[in-house]
């Protein structure tokens, strides 16, 4: 199990994947909007998405899960 946490605060401005997707390491999981910038959050790992911790306009925390890919 890996945890994919928010690398900075923002907003969460799109979520591009699904709870039980296939998805690869390096593949984008959310687009946070921080400062009128859009930052990608990207899983280290392959694997399936467990759990989806935020959904779309959330504002988040560095350091929050985002995600849980098993």
């Amino acid at each position: 199990m890996t945890e994919v946490k928010a690398n900075m605060a923002g907003n969460v401005w799109k979520v591009l994947v699904s709870e039980g997707d296939t998805i690869d390491s390096s593949q984008d999981v959310v687009i946070l909007e921080s400062m009128k910038m859009e930052i990608p959050i990207a899983a280290e790992v392959s694997g399936t998405v467990k759990e989806l911790k935020v959904k779309e306009e959330d504002f988040v925390n560095e350091g929050d899960v985002i995600a849980i890919i098993e």
